[in-house]
């Protein structure tokens, strides 16, 4: 028996609209370039759930992990591993790494994060893998790469190197950025819990942080560091990706699930002698 056609996709030109409708998709569209280019006030982060899935990372970018230690920046160059690039690039961009702690932290080995802490978000990415990655750079010490199961495992939890854990490599582990600065910041990671708050994806222990989240974290293990807020700082040059707008509402009362808006960016935005844009 066939199956039901698919439903059409429906699409709306922006030029066609009431003029009311073109607004508000202007200023949304505006409020998030203000923040890709990095002025002007942040607004809140898309939906994590739905967003930067399809974002093609810049071939190299900067991101600025606060943390409560301090700041840390990372490198990433996608030439090391494309999807890998491409994932974080989307998840830094949707916030998806706010609020997160650092888990697992071994002294000399690993400091490992990448779980949501609202259990909804982290359940719904726990099953969106990507492809691997050929292994291009040695996992020596400041690299950053996927923790995973297996071949194709990989998803959202990434481990920054804490000596040369050369080993890694040939178990297929493939780093996509390096620390360029805060490497003594990352040293500070509270370690004390080593493998007890959860552990590795191998380990088969991670369901209660999973399903608890932040708040099991906090009460079980409160001194555990975390990422206070992730930000692309810095981008060679353009990238491009989806911003999606949920329930979008027009004048004439419809409401379309979720409004697409591919963008591309052109590179870094340059100032003046005055400091403008």
């Amino acid at each position: 028996m066939r199956g039901s056609p698919a439903a059409p996709t429906r699409r709306r030109n922006v030029g066609m609209l009431p003029a009311r409708d073109a607004a508000r998709i202007v200023v949304a569209l505006l409020s998030f370039v203000s923040v890709l280019a990095g002025c002007g006030p942040p607004i809140p982060r898309p939906d994590p759930t739905i967003v930067g899935t399809r974002a093609h990372a810049p071939e190299s970018f900067s991101v600025r992990l606060e943390t409560s230690q301090g700041p840390v920046v990372v490198e990433v160059h996608r030439d090391w591993a494309p999807r890998g690039a491409d994932r974080f690039f989307a998840l830094v961009q949707q916030g998806f790494y706010d609020s997160q702690r650092f888990f697992r932290v071994r002294a000399g080995y690993i400091a490992q994060f990448g779980i949501n802490g609202d259990p909804a978000v982290a359940r719904i990415w726990k099953g969106r893998t990507i492809a691997d990655d050929s292994v291009r750079v040695s996992n020596v010490r400041g690299t950053l790469a996927y923790a995973m199961t297996g071949p194709n495992t990989r998803t959202t939890q990434i481990y920054i190197n804490l000596a040369d854990n050369l080993q890694l490599d040939a178990q297929g582990f493939a780093p996509f950025a390096k620390v360029s600065e805060g490497m003594d910041v990352v040293d500070k990671l509270y370690s004390g819990y080593g493998e007890s708050a959860g552990g590795g994806m191998r380990g088969g222990r991670q369901e209660p942080m999973e399903t608890g989240g932040n708040a099991y974290l906090a009460l079980n293990f409160p001194r555990l560091d975390h990422i206070i807020r992730a930000t692309v700082v810095k981008s060679a040059v353009g990238s491009e990706g989806d911003f999606l707008l949920r329930d979008f509402h027009f004048s004439d009362e419809s409401v379309l699930p979720v409004l697409r808006i591919h963008y591309t960016t052109l590179g870094q935005p340059r100032r003046d002698a005055s400091g403008m844009d």
